[in-house]
């Protein structure tokens, strides 16, 4: 007998969809594409999402091979959920997910969480223009939104890396702000709630390469 929440079909499509397919799962899984997380983080991440959806889809992700639970190493020692491996496999999906959604006709509203500027930042990042070696450039980002840092690489015009977390050293540019105001300064509105050190210019290459949309 199906499941009475799936398809009950064996199509790869409609499996894919039994795993992901549920109000917010898909969402859940985007808040962990950067590292793991607590549910204490995901709640402030999907405040949309009641304590008891949000605790059903984290149930059924892990159900389904997803993401899984652990325990951090002391002396941290908190519960995190993270991706498995298949589960990561999911970020080509997501990119084309966000660039298809960029182009709607109707009008986005709502809020953005840190970590969906920071994955949109990645997402429409032009890496195509290193290929002219007058748009090459190599610096460090960290950006702090709210409680959140982040780090991002670029190397000859690429972006290498983006990471959650303060991972040390000194960074090229660093940018501070709520996630609101972040956001703002990333799609080109660089106001006064945002604090800015180091090389602007920096900055502002990143910017255009982006296409300044999140």
């Amino acid at each position: 007998m199906p499941d009475r929440r799936g398809y009950g079909e064996a199509c790869a499509v409609a499996h894919a969809l039994d795993a992901i397919g549920d109000r917010w799962a898909l969402l859940v899984v985007r808040e962990l594409r950067l590292g793991p997380k607590r549910y204490s983080d995901l709640q402030a991440s999907l405040p949309g999402a009641g304590p008891n959806v949000l605790s059903r889809r984290l149930r059924e992700l892990e159900e389904s091979g997803v993401l899984r639970r652990r325990v951090l190493p002391p002396p941290a020692g908190a519960r995190v959920y993270e991706l498995t491996p298949w589960g990561a496999e999911l970020e080509p999906v997501f990119r084309a997910l966000a660039r298809w959604g960029i182009g709607s006709p109707v009008p986005r509203r709502g809020r953005l969480s840190a970590d969906s500027i920071m994955l949109g930042l990645r997402t429409f990042f032009d890496n195509e223009a290193a290929t002219d070696p007058a748009r090459r450039w190599t610096a460090l980002y960290e950006f702090r939104l709210d409680q959140d840092v982040y780090r991002l690489r670029v190397v000859d015009g690429r972006i290498e890396e983006l990471i959650r977390g303060d991972t040390g050293g000194a960074a090229d540019v660093v940018v501070a702000g709520s996630s609101t105001a972040v956001q703002q300064a990333l799609e080109g509105d660089i106001g006064s709630a945002v604090t800015i050190t180091g090389d602007r210019e920096a900055l502002n290459r990143l910017l255009d390469a982006a296409g300044a949309r999140v």
